[in-house]
């Protein structure tokens, strides 16, 4: 089957990992994320849109250097050349995902930890799900 259905609020509730990539299709990328309390996903600038959906706990979101507090249910259009960072504020872990448009990390990638990602050069390679599951 083409394309990715699956329960992602149950998934990304589940998720531990701070970053796994679920699915990577030419123009768009679905990553479920996970952060610790008082952790962040860094400050960071993309060339590219990114959609956030908060699925459980709470925090902070910074953009453009506007603060503004998120919880579950929230959701958060990231334009290309906005300077955003997600800070879990709560004291349980804050749990999300985002699309990424278009794609931004290698398909099926997992970073355990912020560690693990910050250590990883990883970016997009032009493989998508659709390309790994047809062997091509």
């Amino acid at each position: 089957m083409k394309g990715y259905v699956q329960d992602i609020e149950a998934i990304a509730t589940r998720n531990d990992d701070f970053r796994r990539v679920l699915y990577t299709a030419r123009a768009c990328q679905l990553v479920v994320m996970a952060l610790k309390p008082q952790e962040d996903i860094g400050a960071e600038v993309h060339t590219l849109d990114q959609f956030f959906r908060v699925e459980a706990g709470r925090g902070d979101l910074v953009l453009d250097g506007v603060r503004t507090a998120i919880q579950a249910g929230f959701a958060v259009v990231v334009p290309a050349g906005a300077r955003h960072n997600i800070i879990n504020t709560g004291t349980e872990p804050l749990k999300l995902y985002t699309l990424y448009a278009p794609p931004n990390h290698r398909d099926g990638v997992v970073h355990h930890t912020r560690a693990d990602a910050d250590a990883d050069t990883e970016h997009f390679d032009g493989t998508t799900s659709e390309s790994l599951s047809s062997g091509k």
